[in-house]
């Protein structure tokens, strides 16, 4: 799984910290749309598909959530909970982001503009793409 951590530069002060992101030196891609999650009631979960051309960056603007990420073989969970550090989640990977807090920021950085075709919204239907690429 390409799946990893990218951690954005920090700079400390006094009156308060100051992070960014730019292409290329932190995202991977030109990015063509930035989107957020917020007001998530409690137990509800958002995402739970995948892309079969966009790549995305998910940051932890305020709060925390988890990000569970499945590759069609393994699932792997990240938490995240600090604004300087994204999740980088490339095309062909299923994501459900879950278990958000209180006024949770959940900021989106994305390689594309939203495409419904671009969409796989069925998990048996993501395992079978995934299946047929690794042939």
């Amino acid at each position: 799984m390409d799946a990893r951590i990218i951690q954005f530069p920090k700079i400390s002060d006094p009156r308060g910290n100051l992070s960014f992101l730019e292409h290329p030196s932190q995202i991977p891609f030109q990015i063509k749309r930035v989107y957020w999650v917020y007001d998530v009631p409690g137990g509800e979960i958002r995402g739970s598909h995948s892309y079969k051309s966009l790549h995305e960056v998910i940051i932890a603007l305020s709060g925390s959530f988890d990000v569970v990420l499945h590759d069609g073989k393994t699932e792997k969970k990240w938490q995240l909970n600090r604004s300087y550090f994204g999740l980088y989640v490339p095309n062909m990977i299923w994501r459900t982001i879950e278990n958000f807090s209180t006024n949770a920021l959940c900021l989106i950085v994305a390689s594309e503009e939203y495409n419904e075709k671009d969409y796989i919204r069925s998990f048996p239907d993501f395992e079978s793409m995934v299946n047929e690429r690794t042939k």
